[in-house]
């Protein structure tokens, strides 16, 4: 896995679906809008939708999701736009071990309702 130009790395819903179950400490993260988080998300999934990223507060915001800049941060959103537009705002701000695996509408797996 390399990191694209953008400065986070693209994995498969597969391989962040593996992560999730295997390793300890990571991070999911939705940047969809609270209503669509309401309706569904992955299980364990945080909420820091794209609109508050392109905002004035997106430091403040990010920082209280992700709150250590090394942390494994695994990224969706509905179909994979805003979630990659998300994860090149978090690694701009610092951030250096995010994971964008699209969007929950392909998601094959378990989600909370």
């Amino acid at each position: 896995m390399i990191k694209n130009k953008d400065g986070y790395i693209e994995i498969t819903q597969d391989m962040a679906k593996e992560i999730m179950d295997t390793e300890k400490d990571i991070l999911i993260v939705d940047v969809r809008e609270e209503d669509e988080y309401a309706e569904s998300h992955i299980k364990g999934a945080m909420l820091l939708p794209l609109s508050v990223l392109k905002s004035a507060d997106a430091e403040k915001a990010s920082e209280e999701v992700i709150p250590d800049k090394s942390a494994k941060a695994l990224v969706y959103c509905r179909s994979g736009r805003r979630s990659k537009e998300a994860s090149k705002i978090l690694a701009d701000l610092g951030y250096s071990n995010i994971y964008e695996f699209g969007g929950i509408l392909t998601w094959q797996y378990e989600i909370e309702k």
